[in-house]
């Protein structure tokens, strides 16, 4: 069963602390974290959803992965954000999600 969409990336924003300090801080970094994970389980079921439909998604094609690392190499640096972080993350994710596409396909 698919999940539901996620919502607009801005109702994820969360406000900074205005109160509490430093004891706000935990809190705020493990509600994003989580909201990471969330969104991550949302893509991976999205994409396995997908796949067991027969669409057809192609995650083993290299020019679609150097685009899209380096479209969100681009922006991790216009939100400031980490790029070589995002970079290895973004290639790491690129082949989980061909690895999670070709293993719901062979579930069908």
């Amino acid at each position: 069963m698919m999940q539901e969409p996620p919502p607009s990336p801005g109702e994820y924003r969360l406000p900074l602390p205005v109160a509490g300090g430093a004891e706000a801080v935990p809190g705020g970094i493990e509600a994003i974290d989580r909201l990471i994970l969330e969104l991550l389980s949302q893509r991976f079921a999205l994409l396995r959803d997908a796949a067991r439909n027969g669409a057809a998604i192609d995650y083993d094609d290299e020019d679609h992965r150097r685009a899209a690392i380096s479209g969100a190499r681009r922006l991790a640096f216009e939100l400031g954000v980490p790029v070589g972080l995002v970079g290895d993350f973004w290639d790491r994710l690129h082949d989980a999600t061909a690895a999670s596409i070709r293993q719901a396909m062979r579930e069908v």
